[in-house]
């Protein structure tokens, strides 16, 4: 199972960003998917998780203004950031709970990181 993440870059305070993961290879279903982000210095911290019912979870610090949304036909979970501030910048991270074949038990699966720089 890979996951590719998509979408960082550089954007001034108050401008927008949207990130993608995409999960391929030997999946037979996913459970969970989300977010996590790694500050220089810092511990990687939740961003927002997202059921395969579509039940939501955000860390405080981006409530009302990340949006976490996923498409199953396309194995792909979406964050959306708006009003971004510098201390959003970081390495975000997408993750999987996936179950590669029937019987097998679900894993756990990362992205290679994708940076969020904030700055004017």
């Amino acid at each position: 199972v890979q996951l590719v993440e998509s979408g960082g870059g550089l954007v001034q305070p108050g401008g927008s960003l949207r990130l993608s993961c995409a999960a391929s290879g030997s999946i037979f279903t996913i459970y969970g998917m989300g977010w996590y982000r790694q500050a220089p210095g810092k511990q990687r911290e939740l961003v927002a998780t997202i059921t395969k019912a579509g039940r939501t979870n955000y860390a405080d610090s981006v409530k009302g203004r990340f949006t976490i949304s996923r498409d199953n036909a396309k194995n792909t979970v979406y964050l959306q950031m708006n009003s971004l501030k510098p201390e959003d910048t970081a390495v975000y991270y997408c993750y999987a709970d996936v179950r590669p074949r029937l019987g097998v038990p679900a894993n756990d699966y990362w992205g290679q990181g994708t940076q969020v720089t904030v700055s004017s």
